[in-house]
């Protein structure tokens, strides 16, 4: 009898151990999915932060060179982007591209009748959740002189 109390107790202490290690926490963590340039640009609402000049100095976001680039962006999944100044007014409207490697983003801005106003295409120099930053020039001839224009994620709503 003594036996069989023993042989219980040791399938008791047994059964619980293989309960509790059934129930801890899974220490794996899934990795977050590899997102493409593109997918990366329309997750989310991008607002000009912080602009620099080519010594990587600060420059100030209503100087003459970068003052046109100032505002909120906002590029949809479908190909086309919103873009407003600080104060909501609206800037231009469009379609837009990233390449395929992630260097260099296109926009295509429009009227509200859907004709070309213009097209201009910048070296993007960073492009995370947390950053898109991308180069003009005040010179295409001379490319020793830039701006980075950098932009972080916002939460402020597309205005309508």
């Amino acid at each position: 009898m003594k036996d069989l109390k023993k042989i219980a107790l040791v399938c008791y202490i047994a059964i619980c151990t293989l309960l509790i290690a059934s129930c801890s926490k899974d220490e794996e963590v899934t990795p977050e999915p590899q997102l493409t340039p593109s997918e990366v640009l329309a997750s989310t609402a991008w607002e000009t932060t912080n602009a620099k000049n080519n010594k990587g100095e600060n420059v100030v976001l209503t100087d003459a060179n970068v003052s046109n680039f100032v505002g909120f962006a906002y590029f949809k999944s479908n190909g086309t982007f919103t873009m407003f100044n600080l104060d909501d007014s609206p800037k231009m409207q469009g379609d837009w591209s990233v390449s395929a490697d992630g260097k260099t983003r296109t926009i295509v801005a429009k009227n509200a009748a859907g004709e070309t106003l213009f097209t201009r295409v910048v070296d993007i120099t960073v492009l995370t959740k947390q950053e898109f930053t991308y180069r003009i020039y005040t010179n295409n001839d001379n490319k020793a002189v830039y701006f980075d224009i950098v932009h972080t994620p916002t939460t402020h709503k597309e205005p309508k």
